[in-house]
């Protein structure tokens, strides 16, 4: 990025105008950053009182390297190779699948993922775990909007919600019954965290208790569950999502407790989780999050197939939907500014009750809570809000069988797709699975041999060495993201300022962006087909 961009951002942002209140935290539109979903202005309290749990140690920028203001005296973009390299790979995680017998049964083979804040704190989560109970192995990124309490309780719940949802009647009556007796309760799932990864720990009682009325509830049923694997997620999101609204009404002596549930429910979430069982793959997708495949085809070229779909006003079928739901008077207010009722981009989420109850409700629960405004929740309700609910949580699930020739699975927040195609991602990823399957890269030289052909040689081995300089593929997603030129490369300087920008600043250029990717197995998924 050269100086005089550089320059160009300090004097935009000095320039512009900033609300201001009572420590009240405003959204407000950018028409033409249409893709940024809220635009935090000015927040001056924390989240929560000293000494309770805090989301502010969660993959932020050390402040030796990131700028609090644009206000700064002496504002610089300069950082050094290794501080650009410290800030990207803070978190990072990867994971390989442990080997049976001397092979590999699982079709996942490993993962690895990354998060890198633009938000302060970050709002984006993310999940993996290995299903304990049933099979399968589950992998979600939740991107969160108003804060980051929303996302951060769907993370910590929805994998539970859907393992549950797959238990057979004799697994729930083994987890009830040990319950009953309160012996140790059967592990349900194998998380696979990263050690900075935190947990509402103060509120994972009442979590566990609304976990169990769930499956008591399943219990209750006349037969067997038998949820197929896309009821099982349609079923759980839904019931995560009304647990989350059934929370904040709920009668509550503890404090810290209420204020949580208060701030998930009034902030909101996106989430896309994968859920792999062999060669099946089920996507559960709701909002803007986004999974795409990478497929290597016989021909030896990347193909990209996508398996979800943006819920947004930009999709038809989505808008169509919320038109059948409300009546005609209310057609051309659904979506102004291409957002749903002129705040927000995603159509569907978890959380978010101020697009979801009544005017009254929201007036109830809110006047019998204590200071709202120390909590950072606004009371503001659109125009034209006639015939709530407009918002939901119900995913739409993608079924896929996987082939040999399915290498990858991507899931990333809308950080990532803003900056990048759905066919750069998959040409990154497979260059990147090719650089490492190159051990000792050497120059092959072709008869005859002219300036032209050793040029292109050496920026061949130019371009290796820095595919290489990653190890974990995320972080060189989001390398690349936030610091390619128009010509598809990294360019140093851009990089360096993309990741110095001041904390009121940073979000006009870039999301907080999460990525997970997800490699497959393809010996044991061809050993599928060949034994089936």
């Amino acid at each position: 990025m050269s100086r005089t961009v550089s320059s160009w951002i300090l004097s935009s942002a000095r320039n512009s105008i900033v609300l201001q209140g009572k420590g009240r935290l405003y959204s407000v539109c950018i028409p033409n950053r249409n893709k940024i979903k809220w635009k935090l202005i000015f927040s001056k309290t924390c989240l929560y009182p000293a000494g309770s749990c805090s989301l502010d140690n969660t993959f932020t920028l050390k402040k030796a390297f990131r700028h609090t203001s644009t206000e700064e005296e002496h504002f610089s973009f300069q950082l050094s190779p290794s501080q650009i390299n410290d800030i990207l790979r803070a978190g990072e995680l990867s994971h390989k699948i442990l080997h049976l017998n001397g092979k590999n049964a699982n079709s996942v083979l490993r993962f690895e993922s990354n998060q890198l804040a633009s938000n302060t704190p970050i709002e984006d989560r993310r999940s993996a775990a290995t299903c304990l109970q049933t099979k399968g192995m589950m992998f979600g990124v939740f991107d969160g909007h108003a804060g980051s309490a929303c996302a951060q309780a769907v993370s910590e719940r929805l994998l539970h919600y859907i393992a549950v949802s797959l238990m057979s009647r004799q697994t729930l009556e083994e987890i009830e019954l040990a319950v009953e007796c309160m012996k140790p309760v059967l592990p349900i799932l194998q998380w696979h965290k990263h050690p900075s990864d935190i947990e509402y720990r103060e509120i994972t009682s009442q979590y566990f208790e609304n976990l169990r009325v769930y499956w008591q509830h399943l219990l209750d049923l006349d037969a067997e569950p038998g949820f197929s694997l896309e009821e099982a997620m349609i079923c759980a999101f839904k019931r995560l999502d009304s647990d989350i609204s059934l929370e904040v009404q709920a009668p509550q002596e503890n404090e810290l407790v209420r204020n949580i549930a208060l701030q998930v429910a009034f902030s909101g979430a996106t989430a896309c989780v994968a859920h792999v069982d062999g060669v099946h793959l089920h996507v559960a997708n709701t909002g803007d999050c986004r999974a795409i495949l990478g497929v290597h085809e016989e021909d030896g070229t990347w193909s990209t197939l996508p398996l979800t779909r943006d819920h947004n006003a930009f999709d038809e079928s989505e808008v169509r939907r919320l038109k059948r739901e409300h009546p005609r008077s209310e057609e051309k207010t659904l979506f102004v500014n291409d957002r749903l009722l002129g705040i927000l981009i995603p159509s569907r989420a978890f959380g978010d009750v101020q697009l979801k109850w009544s005017k009254e409700l929201q007036h109830s629960v809110l006047e019998n809570s204590c200071d709202v405004e120390a909590l950072n929740i606004y009371q503001y309700v659109p125009p034209n809000y006639h015939t709530p609910p407009y918002l939901t949580a119900e995913p739409e699930v993608t079924y896929h069988k996987l082939r040999g020739k399915d290498k990858f699975l991507v899931i990333a927040s809308d950080g990532l797709w803003e900056m990048l195609s759905n066919e750069k991602v998959v040409k990154l990823v497979a260059g990147h699975l090719a650089e490492l399957n190159v051990q000792k890269p050497q120059l092959a030289f072709e008869k005859p041999v002219n300036l032209g052909y050793m040029h292109h040689l050496l920026l061949q081995r130019k371009n290796r060495g820095i595919a290489s300089l990653d190890q974990n593929i995320a972080t060189h997603l989001i390398r690349h993201a936030i610091g390619s030129n128009e010509y598809g490369e990294v360019d140093q300087e851009k990089l360096a300022a993309m990741l110095t920008l001041p904390e009121d600043l940073a979000r006009m250029y870039r999301d907080d962006i999460t990525v997970t990717v997800v490699y497959f197995n393809s010996e044991t998924i061809e050993n599928y087909y060949r034994n089936n």
